[in-house]
């Protein structure tokens, strides 16, 4: 399966059609799908547009309700995994957005987040209808490696991730946002970081590696972990 193709291609979907979908692709993939962090427990359920709260202009006719164990970098291992699944959608041809500004109606403490999904005539896009920051500006030298990353998904689009190359390969970061944005995004950062793992991950399957070290922080932007691929 090349889930990493679908990373020059995919586009968050706002436009959905009726169409019933097979649900059992879907199941079966999840079965098998790689954790980052296989301490942490999660679940999902699949919903209908009558049993979600969204502030979005648009709506799907099938949600992704997210749900995990609240434990130390469960963010990082929602948005890991989901992306995975929402590249293996899209190779289906069903379209998927993250959606932070919704909730389910029947409430769980363990909620995360929601991802819409559902059929689209409107999927697919090239790579020039991206609109990302520049790979030197996401790393502290101009890395063809990262490109993957560079075409993550990231809430209002701020990519809040930075690669510090090392002997071993890379020390990965987050931006310190100003109080307004970590007011409005800073909850969803962690996800973002983790699809932008997952996209490094299915373009490196064999060589993949993450791990948790001592390190410190570096100015404006905060430690997360360590990436070899």
């Amino acid at each position: 399966m090349d889930l990493a193709s679908q990373i020059y291609k995919r586009k968050s979907c706002r436009k959905y059609l009726d169409d019933e979908i097979d649900m059992t692709p879907i199941h079966e993939f999840m079965s098998n799908v790689k954790p980052l962090i296989s301490e942490i427990c999660y679940s999902y359920k699949v919903l209908t547009k009558d049993e979600v709260s969204i502030k979005t202009m648009w709506s799907a006719p099938y949600y992704l309700a997210i749900y995990s164990e609240k434990k130390e970098n469960y963010g990082l291992n929602v948005g890991f995994i989901f992306q995975q699944l929402s590249l293996y959608m899209q190779s289906l041809n069903i379209g998927s957005c993250w959606v932070g500004m919704g909730s389910v109606k029947k409430k769980n403490p363990e909620f995360v987040i929601l991802i819409s999904f559902g059929k689209s005539n409107d999927l697919k896009r090239d790579i020039s209808g991206f609109k990302r920051k520049s790979l030197s500006k996401i790393s502290d030298a101009e890395d063809e490696k990262l490109k993957a990353a560079q075409l993550a998904p990231s809430a209002i689009n701020l990519q809040p991730w930075y690669f510090k190359h090392t002997e071993e390969g890379y020390d990965v970061f987050k931006v310190k946002h100003n109080i307004v944005k970590r007011k409005i995004v800073g909850k969803w950062n962690d996800i973002d970081i983790g699809i932008a793992l997952a996209h490094l991950y299915v373009s490196n399957k064999d060589t993949f590696q993450f791990e948790f070290k001592n390190k410190s922080d570096i100015k404006g932007y905060a430690y997360i972990g360590s990436l070899k691929i």
